[in-house]
Order: structure tokens, then C-alpha cells, then sequence
């Protein structure tokens, strides 16, 4: 065998039959010279022998054709040397002679104190014969490989130092963990198996965080193409509702996770340096406070407060006070949490960012720490509680004859429960006869609202709330005892408005224009309850809240304004303190200032009716999961999508109004089957299908 060439490659040193490297994007391959061009070297490249051209900066002379074979024509099917996949596998040295051959080198440097670097040829020579073109093969393919010993430079091999070894080694080490990790996590997505966090990589983790991002909604950023091919084996499309279900199975999502809630100041909670300042509150709820002094001692006086059984925070009470004359005069009692919370002190400014409490179906978000909405604030039986009491007189038709409001204490005498009192008011026992009177009272007042224009469209109405996992359906029928509480809180709210109107004061007024309603003679034709009511809401204008009085015509009032809820609702705190600055003589917030703190609640009052009725339809649709039943009855109450045949139907059984298809030519009132198409709780999709 002659002397080898350089490998240093020069067009006039290639020849049809040489064996040369080419690095490619898929690695280092070896290649067969077929012929040496003015442009580029034809090549058969690999064990297969594809055709192929390649410019020569980009070849590696590994093993010349010997010079008697130079005249002979080149089959590159069969070359020379018969180079197969498994020949070049056999020649490659053992570890441990590669090892010691880098040891040898390393023990040896040259005149400058480096260790020698070796051309292919010469490295061969170290390890076996170096004229075998299998040898050259092999070592020159474990070069550009992942291995430790030596640099590939120039063409020559350079013995690393060892201290780069063992960095590389380490690296190895991470990698394959990270490998490792990176498998696991993609087994588990593609098996939809519960996961164990605290063993995914750091990159796993950002790809967890991304998922979820799109769970709750937040599509902007784009998966990695790396997560894409995985998604897809475990059958998980590239949208929100897989996504749930997926991260569901991974045991990394609620089931029942609100994202619209998400990272909400109600679902942060409150801080411990807010539970601090409640506790403290609370300390201090029995020390005297400034105006103390100068509240009516209300003690005395026979009240009691109505509510649904779970309701823990109790702003309203009633009583009455018997008259000289046989007649009753009502006494109203609203809780005044703005005894203990002063303006602009932090608990005042977090009530003011939530702007009202959220009934939702597991529970309550409240708007203040629940050991004061559910405590010192609360009208709680036989506690003596501050509040706020109107008395009332109303005429024979129902009109407000006189009136005072005083800043007082009470001492609810008991506490009912709406079953409890329509008993009452259905009995209306000798011992116990202010629910019914207070009842026929306030009728009186609703029959002179109702003369003045006021809509009645109270309807039982069915809401879902949850008892763990479980959907469960409360259907509240409009009965005595409701319609009672309700009339004294719209008194209420129409004895401060009118307040405000005589004094100037800027309130959170709510009003709501007039609208053209339906013909007597065309409502009549309609069923009363759900469909006639169908009729007149849709007549309905919004509601607005503004700071100047107006009329509210389905209330049939001149002026109104919500003051009965101030530990749910923020509005009804600064309706309070407007009306504690009038009647202490200092001044009351202008219209300005009064609009600006409405702007600032005006979001997140909006925000919460978003999420409430979120929640609220998120488990109407776990209901229907969890109850199945091939249909229900059903009336047609209006079209909302005529073209696409979508109209809003009244579920009777369950008191709920739905949309639905339905058939063409339905009119309100029309009977109809429902049955449910499709229900899927994770991807919010509800779909109901109408049948006459």
C-alpha cells in the first residue's frame, strides 16, 4: 500500500473511488468520489449510495484510492475497499484503546508542553494498521460523534484536556437526565397519567405553565413545536376545552376552575396584613367608637331578621312598633359596617376593589374578611348590632306618610329562615303576628307601585349550587315571605333616594328609562309566569347608576337607589357614609367626587357579574352530566338567532331559561321537548335541542 495522502483535500488530489467525510444536517457520512467536476464533487453518499454533488470545503479526505486501482473504472456500487454499515462498525478500537491512546498522547507533549495532534492517518497508525480504509472509516465517523476524548480541528484530532473531559461528561450527565425527565413528561401528556411535578425539568415546567395558560383561556402565546407532535398522540387538540380535559387527567387542573375568577383580587383572598386588621376590628368592636354616644337605643324593640338558611352575612332585620291608634309603624334596620371601617384604610380600599361580594356555587367571596361580614358587622340574633333604622309609616293606599332615619342599636330577637316565615304569615299565630302584619303592610306599599307603573315579574327561579363534586338544583319560589323582604329593601332604597333628592346629596342613584310595552290585549294572550314576563323584559331598557336622581320605571319610582346590603355591596357603604356626613352637618362628598369612586368600582362590578354567571352556567352544564334523562318539558319564549333557528326556552321542571334549536314557526308559549345534545362541563358546551 502506498503512502497515504494529506488529507487535506485539493481538487487535484480527489479521484473517482476516494472516501471522503461530508458533514450534513443529519450528521457525518461517509461518500464514494464518483467524479471530480469544475463546480462540484459527484458523490455516492452512505451505505445506500445515493447520487449526490457537494462542494469540496465541505469534504474530509479520509482514505485515498490506491494508485492501482487509479486507472481502473469506479463502480461506486462496489468500492475497493467493500466498506459495508457493519465492517466499519467492527473496525472502530475498543473504549479502552481509544482511552489509552489519548493517555499515551496526553503523556507525551511536544517541545511547547501541548499534546501532539494527530492527523487521521496518523491516529490510525496508533490504533491498528493505518492504511485500512475500515479503521480510517470508523475512527474519522467517532470524531464528529459525541465522544469525549478528542477535538476534531482542522482535520486533526486534539486531545482534550482532562478537565474538559469531566465538564463533558457532567454535561452528558445533565442532558441525559434531562432526556430522561423530558421523556417522562411526554409519556405521561401521551398516557394522560397524573403527574409529579417536582420531577419535571425546568423546561417541562414552563410547557405545564403554557398549557394552563391556554386552559384558562389565554391563547396568544403559541405552543412549542416540540409540544405540538405530543399533543397530538394524546389525541388533545390545540384548543381550551382539551386542553382542561387533559390537564384534568394530569391531575394538574380543577375540574371545577373558574378561569374567568382566576387571579381576581376574589380569588387572591385576603392578605394576612388584611386578616390583621380584622382581627383588630373585630377586638375593638365592642370599645366605644366615635358616635356611639349619640345612636338610638333600638334594643328594645322587637326585631328580627329573614334569610335563606345558609346565609351567613345578615345585613336587614325588621320590626314593628304598635301605634296609639291600632296602626303599626315599620321599622326598617340596615347593618352599618362603617362604624368600624374608616374611608380609605386599607380594608376600605380592598372592599372598594372587589366592589361587591360574589354568591357563587360553592360558596361566598365576600367583600370584607369573613370574621367581619359574618360576624361584627352581621345582624346576628340576641347580639346588640349597630345599624342604620328608618321608621316608617305608610298611608291606607300605600304611600309613605312620614319618616326617620337614626343611626341605632338593635337586638334581633331571632333569626328566620324563609319557610320559617311564610309559616308565619300563613298562620299568623296570636303570639307571634309581625310577620303577617309586616307582610300586609308591605303589600300595600307594592300594590301602590304597581298602580304607578311598576312590572311584577317574579317567577320561581332555579339555581345550581354545589356540595363538593356535586351539582345540586335550589329552585326559590316567589312566596310571602320573599316578597316581603324584597318590598322593605325597594322601600328603602325609595325613602333614601328621595333623601338625596331634598338634600342635594350625590348617591350611586339607579335608574332606568321608560319603555313601550306590549298592548294589554296582546299580553293577555300570553301564558302568565315565564313566557308574559319573556315579553315585557325584552321591552326593557338597561339600568344605569349615575349621581343625579332619575326615574326607575319597572320599579314605578321617581328616584332610587340600592342602601340595603352595605357588608355585599360597596355602593351601599358610601350611601351610608353620604347620609352620615348629612346628618353629622359636615360635608358630603360633591358629584364629582361621588362619580369618581363610582368609575372606580364600575369594572369590577362588571367583572363579578361576568364570573357569576360563568359559574353559575358551568354548573348548570355539570348538572345535566350528572343528571341524565332523555328530556323535559318545556315553553318556546323567544327567538334569540332566528336564522339559526336558536331560540330561549323556559325548562319548566327546573325553573331555568336556556337556549335551544328549535323548530321553525314556534310562538311563545309553544310546548316543547328538550333534550340534550351535547354537554361537556370542561369545554363550556351545552347544546339543547327543542322538539314540538
Amino acid at each position: 500500500m502506498p503512502p497515504s495522502r494529506s488529507p487535506l483535500p485539493r481538487r487535484s488530489s480527489l479521484h473517482p473511488g476516494d472516501l471522503v467525510g461530508l458533514l450534513e444536517s443529519r450528521g457525518a457520512l461517509l461518500a464514494v468520489v464518483e467524479d471530480v467536476r469544475s463546480g462540484k464533487i459527484a458523490l455516492r453518499i452512505g451505505w445506500e449510495g445515493r447520487r449526490a454533488t457537494a462542494p469540496l470545503r465541505d469534504l474530509e479526505l479520509i482514505a485515498a484510492l490506491p494508485d492501482a486501482a487509479a486507472a481502473v473504472p469506479v463502480d461506486p456500487a462496489s468500492p475497493p475497499w467493500s466498506l459495508q454499515r457493519e465492517s466499519v462498525a467492527k473496525a472502530l478500537p475498543a473504549k479502552r484503546e481509544l482511552a489509552a491512546a489519548w493517555l499515551l498522547l496526553r503523556e507525551s507533549p511536544d517541545s511547547a508542553g501541548s499534546a501532539p495532534c494527530l492527523e487521521l492517518a496518523e491516529l490510525a497508525d496508533l490504533l491498528g494498521d493505518g492504511a485500512e480504509p475500515a479503521l480510517r472509516a470508523a475512527l474519522w465517523l467517532w470524531l464528529q460523534g459525541e465522544q469525549d476524548w478528542f477535538r476534531w480541528r482542522q482535520q486533526r484530532a486534539e486531545p482534550r484536556p482532562p478537565e474538559e473531559i469531566r465538564q463533558r461528561r457532567r454535561q452528558r450527565h445533565r442532558q441525559q437526565l434531562s432526556d430522561t425527565r423530558r421523556r417522562a413528561w411526554q409519556q405521561a401528556l401521551i398516557a394522560r397519567q397524573p403527574l409529579d411535578v417536582t420531577r419535571l425539568d425546568a423546561e417541562a415546567r414552563a410547557q405545564l405553565t403554557l398549557l394552563r395558560q391556554w386552559a384558562a383561556g389565554d391563547c396568544q402565546l403559541p405552543l412549542p413545536a416540540a409540544l405540538v407532535p405530543v399533543l397530538h398522540r394524546a389525541h388533545c387538540p390545540q384548543e381550551p376545552g382539551a386542553i382542561r380535559h387533559l390537564l384534568v387527567d394530569l391531575g394538574q387542573w380543577e375540574r371545577h376552575h373558574l378561569p374567568a375568577l382566576e387571579d381576581t383580587t376574589w380569588a387572591l383572598g385576603f392578605s394576612p396584613e388584611l386578616e390583621r386588621e380584622a382581627a383588630q376590628l373585630e377586638a375593638a368592636a365592642e370599645d366605644p367608637q366615635p358616635g356611639d354616644a349619640d345612636r338610638l337605643d333600638l334594643t328594645a324593640l322587637h326585631c328580627f331578621t329573614i334569610d335563606d338558611e345558609d346565609t351567613l352575612d345578615i345585613d336587614d332585620a325588621l320590626g314593628l312598633e304598635e301605634l296609639a291608634d291600632g296602626r303599626h309603624a315599620l321599622w326598617i334596620h340596615i347593618a352599618d359596617p362603617g362604624r368600624l371601617i374608616q374611608p380609605d384604610s386599607p380594608l376600605d380600599l380592598e372592599a372598594r376593589r372587589r366592589a361587591s361580594s360574589l354568591y357563587l356555587a360553592r360558596g361566598t367571596l365576600p367583600m370584607f374578611p369573613p370574621r367581619l361580614a359574618n360576624g361584627v358587622f352581621s345582624l346576628r340574633q340576641g347580639r346588640r348590632s349597630a345599624a342604620w333604622s328608618l321608621r316608617l309609616e305608610l298611608d291606607d293606599q300605600g304611600e309613605l306618610h312620614s319618616q326617620r332615619l337614626v343611626r341605632s342599636w338593635i337586638r334581633p330577637a331571632y333569626r328566620l329562615s324563609y319557610a320559617d316565615a311564610d309559616e308565619l304569615i300563613e298562620l299568623a299565630p296570636p303570639q307571634e303576628p309581625a310577620p303577617a302584619l309586616l307582610h300586609r303592610l308591605l303589600e300595600r306599599r307594592r300594590q301602590w307601585r304597581l298602580r304607578r307603573g311598576a312590572l311584577c315579574l317574579d317567577q320561581p327561579e332555579g339555581r345550581i349550587h354545589s356540595h363538593g363534586e356535586d351539582a345540586e338544583l335550589a329552585i326559590s319560589e316567589p312566596t310571602a315571605a320573599r316578597a316581603l323582604v324584597a318590598e322593605a329593601m325597594i322601600l328603602v332604597g325609595a325613602v333614601v333616594a328621595e333623601l338625596g333628592r331634598q338634600h342635594g346629596l350625590a348617591l350611586p342613584y339607579r335608574s332606568q328609562p321608560a319603555a313601550g310595552l306590549p298592548a294589554a290585549e296582546e299580553l293577555a294572550l300570553l301564558e302568565p309566569g315565564p313566557v308574559r314576563h319573556a315579553a315585557l323584559k325584552r321591552c326593557l331598557s338597561r339600568g344605569h347608576m349615575g349621581v343625579t336622581p332619575a326615574a326607575h320605571f319597572s320599579l314605578g319610582l321617581d328616584a332610587y337607589v340600592q342602601a340595603t346590603s352595605p357588608i355585599r355591596r360597596y355602593g351601599d357603604l358610601l350611601v351610608q357614609r353620604q347620609l352620615e356626613a348629612h346628618l353629622s352637618g359636615r360635608p358630603p362628598l360633591d358629584a364629582a367626587a361621588m362619580a369618581a369612586l363610582l368609575e372606580q368600582i364600575e369594572g369590577p362590578l362588571r367583572e363579578g357579574i361576568r364570573i357569576s354567571r360563568d359559574d353559575q352556567r358551568h354548573w348548570q352544564q355539570v348538572w345535566f352530566e350528572q343528571n341524565h334523562q332523555p328530556s323535559w318539558a318545556a315553553r318556546f319564549l323567544r327567538w334569540l338567532r332566528p336564522q339559526d333557528q336558536l331560540a330561549l326556552v323556559h325548562l319548566d321542571d327546573l325553573c331555568l331559561e336556556l337556549p335551544a334549536t328549535a323548530p321553525a314557526g314556534c310562538e311563545p308559549g309553544t310546548a316543547l321537548r328538550v333534550r340534550v345534545l351535547l354537554v361537556d362541563s370542561l369545554r363550556d358546551q351545552l347544546r339543547l335541542q327543542a322538539t314540538t
